[in-house]
């Protein structure tokens, strides 16, 4: 990780680590950057898309005159998730996309991601010029003046509904006999899903938690709070229940029991779809170290590979290119169709797991409960900042306490220890035949962290 970007851009909360002025130099430094890659006199094009957060705006607003000062034009594509603006980038030829989200978090933190003009995510190397800009060189930007100085054009209707034409295109379905409830986590999917899923007219759709107000987002509800979907979805008899988290990059599920469908199981069963398609090369599905041990066993017992990264969708991303396989995901819901997307998209990974739904003529809790979850335990455990985050990692004295655990398991379970790249947090993740065990193991390396 950088001084500003982690592994999924600038995180903060707003006005308490990341604010407009941080956001006026990241457009002016994301400017001068793409800058240096277009002939002299050409401006550089920027989309720009945001949640529903009430920061939102105000970051916008900063990132956008920063731009717009060192010469960058700039597409405002209002509330859109952050696939859908990877996918405008591309299909208007933009040289970046810019997203301010933070995601599955509550509504006081905000982010600022970049993808770059093919919709991936921006390389270290780019990050790390934008970073030393903004540190260090910004007071020696010359502003631009008279006709170099960017312009705004807001395209925000047009460049949504695209969008969701894209999506409509990826599967063939009429989805007809289905009937699901979906959550929008008050984000950014509140702007799309309902058109989305109302294109298929033989779909019965209810939707929930699409009224934000700024400061409801994930509160509660979404990917992350999946109790009252689940039992929505069973008291009211639908066919299975979809979530999103606060950007929509997210996608998890339950099937018609209330039973939580994770992204292993999405990856899996869409993963055996894919490769009865000959549509899956090398067998191959690739995912994280955070994925469940149930995935390898599932896997390996289907006979498809499974390659895993780690952890970071971004990770995923770039093992698929660079072998060239087509899907690809974390448990935490971000599934990856390189066919389709550059980027995980929630609602595409919803229209693909309804496609196949459909298509098998199976109960949601057979399709994709066919792949287990072993018994697994997470532990979040705040910490001070990214220096504590280091000196905790290079703990001789946890890795002794972690290679004891692994031991201790005798190959039925897993220890992963590690730092959040997007949040103030050492994680803890422990598996093991029973679920008594795995708590154990994963109280007593939380309890040393918290006293390194």
């Amino acid at each position: 990780m950088g001084k500003l970007f982690g592994t999924d851009g600038i995180r903060g909360v707003v006005n308490a680590g990341l604010d407009a002025d941080l956001a006026y130099k990241v457009g002016l430094a994301a400017a001068i950057v793409l800058s240096k890659a277009k002939k002299p006199g050409e401006k550089p094009l920027v989309t720009i898309g945001k949640d529903t957060r009430i920061s939102g705006d105000l970051l916008k607003g900063a990132l956008i005159a920063g731009l717009c000062t060192a010469g960058a034009d700039v597409l405002d594509l209002g509330t859109l998730p952050t696939p859908g603006v990877a996918w405008v980038t591309v299909e208007e030829e933009a040289d970046a996309g810019i997203v301010i989200s933070a995601s599955h978090n509550p509504f006081e933190h905000n982010g600022i991601k970049i993808f770059n003009g093919k919709g991936f995510k921006l390389s270290d190397e780019l990050e790390e010029k934008i970073e030393d800009i903004v540190l260090f060189g910004h007071n020696n930007v010359p502003m631009k003046i008279n006709g170099e100085i960017g312009k705004v054009s807001y395209v925000a209707p047009k460049a949504s509904e695209d969008y969701i034409d894209h999506l409509e295109d990826t599967i063939d379905s009429t989805l007809g006999g289905l009937r699901i409830l979906v959550d929008c986590a008050n984000g950014a999917a509140s702007a799309t899903a309902a058109r989305l899923f109302d294109r298929f007219s033989k779909l019965r759709t209810d939707v929930i938690n699409a009224d934000p107000d700024g400061v409801n987002i994930n509160d509660h509800c979404g990917s992350t709070h999946m109790d009252a979907l689940a039992a929505m979805v069973k008291a009211g008899r639908y066919d299975i229940g979809i979530a999103f988290d606060g950007d929509a990059d997210r996608c998890l599920a339950v099937d018609e029991l209330g039973n939580l469908i994770d992204g292993d199981q999405i990856m899996a069963a869409c993963g055996l779809d894919l490769r009865e398609k000959g549509k899956l090369p090398q067998s191959t599905v690739v995912a994280t170290v955070m994925s469940n041990l149930g995935l390898h066993v599932y896997t390996k017992e289907q006979g498809l590979r499974l390659e895993c990264t780690d952890v970071g969708d971004r990770n995923v991303l770039e093992r698929m290119v660079e072998k060239g396989y087509a899907l690809g995901g974390e448990q935490s819901g971000h599934m990856i169709f390189l066919e389709y997307a550059t980027t995980g998209d929630g609602q595409l990974t919803a229209l693909q797991m309804l496609a196949l739904l459909k298509e098998s003529g199976r109960k949601a809790s057979e399709l994709f409960g066919a792949c287990p979850r072993y018994p697994q335990v997470l532990f979040n455990i705040p910490v001070a900042d990214n220096d504590v985050k280091r000196t905790v990692m290079s703990s001789e004295l946890l890795a002794q306490a972690i290679q004891r655990e692994e031991s201790a398991l005798k190959g039925e379970g897993r220890v992963l220890v590690r730092p959040s790249g997007t949040e103030a947090l050492m994680r803890v993740m422990v598996e093991a035949k029973t679920q008594e065990q795995a708590q154990t193991v994963a109280e007593r390396l939380a309890g040393l962290i918290e006293g390194l």
